[in-house]
């Protein structure tokens, strides 16, 4: 099957639409020559309305933290966004619900086959960790994140980059002093020597 195959289907998959708030609209970016694979947890509203993944203040933080422009974030052959869930799951008590768990058993294995160049993974977040980081217990972001330099050089966990993490951001000023400058380095290496 190929790229354009898969994302054809992703794109119309109604898997979970009977629990899902609004309807389906599964939002994805990739392509085989991507080396960099952002790993989310699923769209928000905002996602959902434009189609555009991180296309908010969460989007321009995270391309801060990336230290690279809205162009180089949204070449699919440069860079797969690939959340967790891929519709948005609606609103919980405390924020959006955790991303539907259909998404990862049907897709996640499928777009990974092709996604055979990623040399750098960041992931956001504690249902992306737990699956990408294959966490036996269960840990906080706080703690995962915490151990950046053990993942590295392949993966970087991150926090959800929203503003709604300002407080954490302050309470945690090692994230941006220590880990930023690594991630932004590793993301340049990458970008310099694509084809």
């Amino acid at each position: 099957m190929s790229n354009k195959d898969l994302i054809a289907r992703i794109k119309v998959c109604e898997i979970c639409a009977h629990d899902l708030p609004l309807p389906p609209k599964p939002i994805v970016q990739f392509h085989p020559n991507a080396k960099i694979l952002i790993a989310g947890q699923a769209p928000g509203i905002i996602t959902h309305e434009k189609g555009i993944p991180f296309d908010d203040a969460s989007g321009d933080r995270l391309r801060h933290w990336m230290g690279i422009d809205r162009t180089t974030f949204y070449d699919a052959n440069k860079i797969a966004i690939v959340p967790m869930g891929f519709c948005y799951p609606g609103k919980g008590k405390s924020g959006d619900l955790p991303p539907r768990k259909e998404c990862a058993e049907h897709w996640q294995a499928q777009i990974h086959k092709e996604l055979k160049n990623i040399e750098f993974k960041l992931v956001i977040g504690q249902y992306a960790q737990a699956w990408h980081l294959e966490m036996k217990k269960k840990h906080t972001v706080t703690e995962i994140v915490k151990q950046w330099q053990r993942f590295l050089p392949g993966t970087i966990p991150l926090p959800h980059p929203s503003p709604r993490n300002n407080i954490w951001l302050k309470r945690n000023p090692w994230f941006e002093e220590e880990l930023i400058p690594v991630l932004q380095q590793r993301i340049k290496a990458l970008l310099n020597d694509a084809p």
